[in-house]
């Protein structure tokens, strides 16, 4: 009982918090979703899953793979989607179960040995678990303050056969963007540094073909690796590194949230490739996106004069307590809008908030009427 009397405490604080967490209710009729991460509109189209299903072949796919990926007897759509994302990006890929999977299991798998990790300061919580389970030493610089990651690098570099250094490239809580071409300068000035570059809110979305932010540089061959997920404007599920042949193999025989996890069922590779083959093509839905993020933009910065936000598919409204936000949440939620609050740990203390998170499928009406309700309950 005691052990039970302890867990109710740690609740009860949370409630006290205000940092109580539960899983919401479905979204429901007459209820705009400003917090899904369907950022193309993708999830909901049955005119796509229709085409995938005209196919006898799709029908027949397998729904569970019964084991992982080094015991599975059936390769085929797993090898499928890999050889199709090697050609996007120019390199071999590799397969996880998702976002986290590929960041804990690498960033501890790429940390072995003599090495260091530098991260910014507000890199998702899957990287800070991977450096927690690698157990490597680590230092992380302010965010997108690259004069103070200099100042790391030129410290501690030196000492250590391999730096890892892991950002994202669009940031999942505030939506702004990491300067990669910054980011591959001052690589190129440390040989042991690696960059991993965290591309999971822009996969789909950001670059050529929506294949994120990395591949668009011209020095894209000094990005060792850069991870992507399928859950978000893919409307599949898993993820994928794109990484040199010999990181490839590497991660095959030492990361162990892809060795030790029962791999995605082939029905769901199979479906995530079709949803690439479609998404690449969809620059219309993406400067879609991009128009309302700025329009967005345009509606809260306003409404929040001291911390700026960037024009993205991802937007950040600070309240700075969470109580604040879990009313503004509440209220929004009876003018029809899910917007659903940010607390500490997710974001550093003073900085909780409302996430917004846009669809190309949105009508600019609703983000009007969005604004227009925010700056009502506001005011």
């Amino acid at each position: 009982m005691h052990k039970v009397n302890r867990y109710s405490d740690i609740l009860d604080r949370l409630r006290a918090e205000g940092n109580f967490r539960h899983i919401p209710a479905e979204s429901g009729e007459g209820v705009t979703d400003l917090s899904s991460n369907d950022y193309l509109g993708l999830a909901a189209r049955a005119d796509l899953q229709e085409r995938f299903f005209d196919s006898a072949a799709n029908r027949r796919i397998p729904l569970t793979s019964s084991a992982s990926r080094l015991l599975s007897g059936r390769q085929r759509e797993y090898e499928s989607l890999e050889r199709l994302l090697g050609s996007l990006y120019g390199r071999p890929c590799l397969l996880f179960n998702s976002g986290y999977h590929a960041n804990t299991g690498m960033i501890q798998a790429l940390a072995a040995g003599k090495s260091i990790i530098v991260a910014d300061k507000l890199v998702h919580a899957s990287i800070i678990d991977g450096i927690t389970l690698s157990k490597a030493p680590f230092s992380r610089f302010r965010h997108n303050d690259y004069a103070h990651l200099e100042r790391i690098l030129a410290k501690d570099a030196a000492g250590y056969d391999c730096v890892v250094l892991a950002v994202e490239s669009v940031y999942s809580m505030d939506g702004d963007r990491a300067d990669i071409d910054r980011l591959i300068e001052i690589k190129k000035r440390y040989p042991n540094v690696l960059l991993y570059v965290d591309e999971a809110h822009a996969f789909g979305v950001e670059g050529a073909g929506g294949l994120g932010l990395a591949a668009g540089s011209s020095d894209f061959a000094e990005v060792d690796v850069v991870m992507g997920t399928f859950g978000k404007a893919c409307a599949s599920a898993g993820a994928f590194c794109a990484v040199s042949a010999t990181v490839r193999d590497y991660l095959v025989n030492r990361a162990r949230s892809f060795i030790f996890s029962t791999s995605l069922p082939p029905m769901s590779a199979a479906w995530t490739q079709f949803m690439v083959e479609t998404f690449t093509g969809m620059d219309t839905e993406r400067a879609r996106l991009r128009a309302l993020g700025s329009r967005l933009r345009e509606l809260l910065q306003p409404l929040s004069p001291s911390f700026p936000i960037t024009a993205s598919h991802i937007q950040p409204l600070v309240t700075g307590s969470a109580e604040k936000a879990v009313r503004l949440s509440q209220r929004l939620r009876e003018e029809g809008f899910k917007v659903l609050p940010i607390r500490t740990p997710t974001v550093p203390p003073g900085t909780e908030r409302l996430r917004i998170s846009l669809s190309a499928a949105l009508p600019v009406e609703e983000i009007e009427r969005f604004g227009a309700t925010l700056a009502k309950l506001m005011s």
